[in-house]
């Protein structure tokens, strides 16, 4: 066998080791989905905001008013003349 033989073959097994492991990593990856899923974002409380305004014919007075409308931690954002105030926002 030739070194450049040998050189090829442990490429290809370092390469097949690597991507099986990304493939059962089952566990990581979802714990990663689930974070980013989690994240919300301005336009998800503007969103909140107008469910809740729709439903009650008023604006919430504060966050914990839109609990029911959002998945994921709002507590980094505030209401704002009506609008959401937070990370992200303008």
């Amino acid at each position: 066998m030739k070194l450049s033989e040998l050189a090829m073959a442990a490429a290809i097994t370092v390469s097949v080791v690597g991507v099986s492991y990304a493939t059962l990593n089952v566990g990581g990856t979802k714990t990663s989905a689930v974070k980013v899923a989690q994240q919300v974002s301005c336009r998800t409380v503007d969103d909140a905001i107008v469910a809740y305004v729709a439903q009650h014919n008023r604006t919430p007075a504060r966050t914990a008013d839109l609990k029911p409308y959002v998945k994921g931690d709002i507590s980094a954002y505030r209401i704002v003349r009506g609008q959401a105030s937070g990370p992200g926002c303008r």
